[in-house]
Formats: structure tokens, C-alpha cells, sequence
């Protein structure tokens, strides 16, 4: 039978692939040393340089942008892309071209329904209609205006409506019992806005004749 080899006791490995056992004893407890192979001291150390340079690149030499001055860019970037497309936008936008274009294309009033399930019903109900149905016939008033009750507050041509949900409630009002509607355009890109007005127009025959086919 092959006995295991006796592994020396020494303060620390002295060579390479050498496993000791260090002298000292803890509760029984010993501990052994061995010394690393040259591919991981050549990593760690190589970890260690790399610190500085990059500290350097990063703080002193401004090769490296922090992550904040990056996210500011992106940011107004997108702003100004948003800018720009809301200049365009209305550059030929008015009350006939969403009457005659935007609402009666079909796929245009559906994605306008989506992004007013997604962004509008806690305030405006998934009816329009301002309401949030608790069944057995009960219901409970929410903080928006009706969209289906033939009052237009601040307007009743579609530009009226794309302007409130671009820009949000008017400063000189109030709101509705205090509640105020959020500038979207801050959030939505203005085809979105099109297609929000263009899906509240359809479900408004009465006071948007000429939006339907």
C-alpha cells in the first residue's frame, strides 16, 4: 500500500507546485501554503498596474467620460431628436390632416389604443369615460376628465386635443377638482400623441364626423 507523502511544516513554500503546512495550530485547526502558479501571480499583478492607468485615463487625462456626463448627452440628444421631430410634425399638422389621414387608418387608431390603455385609463378610464366599474352596476368617479361626454374643456378640434396631451393642462387652469393632466410630450413621441388623438376621435363619431370613413 502507497502511504500519502509527509507534507513538511514550514512558515511558507519556498518553490514552485511546494505544499507546506504552516507551524502554527488553532483549535485544531491547521493551515497550509503553497505557492500560486506564474499565470495567476501574472494576473493579479497585472490587476494591480491596470488600477492606476485607469484612474488616470479616467480622472486626470479624460480619455474615459464618466457615466453621468455620458447619460446627460444621450439625454438631450434624444430631447433635441424629440424637438425636432414635434417640429416636424407640425409643420404639417392641423385639424384636416387628422380628420382626413391619421384617423381613419385603422392601424393608426389601434396603436392609439394601445398607448391609451397603457398610459391613460388610470385617469381617464379604460370607457373614456372617467369612471372605474366596481360591478353590480357601481362605479367610482377617477381624477380625469370624460372623453365621451361631448364636453371638450380646453377644446373641441383635434389640434386642441393634440395640443393638451403635448403640452398637459393649460397653466392659467386649474385642472380637473385640482387634478392636472402631465405634459406628455415630455414622455410620448409626438406619431404617439397622432395616434392617441386619432383612437379618442374614434370613439367620437358625433363630434368628429369627418374622422370616419
Amino acid at each position: 500500500m502507497s502511504s500519502e507523502p509527509e507534507i513538511k511544516v514550514a512558515s511558507y513554500a519556498d518553490g514552485k507546485s511546494k505544499i507546506v503546512i504552516r507551524p502554527h495550530e488553532y483549535d485544531g485547526i491547521q493551515e497550509y501554503d503553497q505557492t500560486l502558479p506564474n499565470w495567476w501571480l501574472f494576473i493579479f499583478y497585472g490587476a494591480i498596474l491596470f488600477f492606476p492607468l485607469c484612474w488616470l485615463a479616467y480622472y486626470q487625462l479624460g480619455f474615459m467620460r464618466p457615466d453621468e456626463e455620458v447619460i446627460t448627452q444621450k439625454m438631450a440628444q434624444i430631447e433635441m431628436a424629440k424637438a425636432k421631430d414635434l417640429q416636424d410634425m407640425m409643420a404639417h399638422l392641423d385639424n384636416s390632416v387628422l380628420n382626413d389621414k391619421w384617423a381613419k387608418d385603422a392601424t393608426v387608431v389601434a396603436n392609439g389604443r394601445e398607448t391609451y390603455m397603457a398610459n391613460c385609463t388610470a385617469c381617464h378610464g379604460q370607457n373614456l369615460d372617467a369612471k372605474m366599474d366596481l360591478g353590480n352596476g357601481q362605479s367610482v368617479p377617477l381624477p380625469g376628465l370624460s372623453l365621451v361626454d361631448g364636453q371638450w374643456k380646453y377644446g373641441s378640434q383635434p389640434m386642441d386635443l393634440f395640443k393638451l396631451i403635448n403640452l398637459g393642462t393649460p397653466p392659467e387652469s386649474a385642472g380637473n377638482n385640482g387634478a392636472r393632466m402631465a405634459p406628455w410630450g415630455q414622455q410620448m413621441a409626438p406619431i404617439k400623441i397622432v395616434e392617441l388623438v386619432s383612437f379618442i376621435m374614434s370613439q367620437n363619431p358625433k363630434d368628429f364626423p369627418d374622422a370616419h370613413n
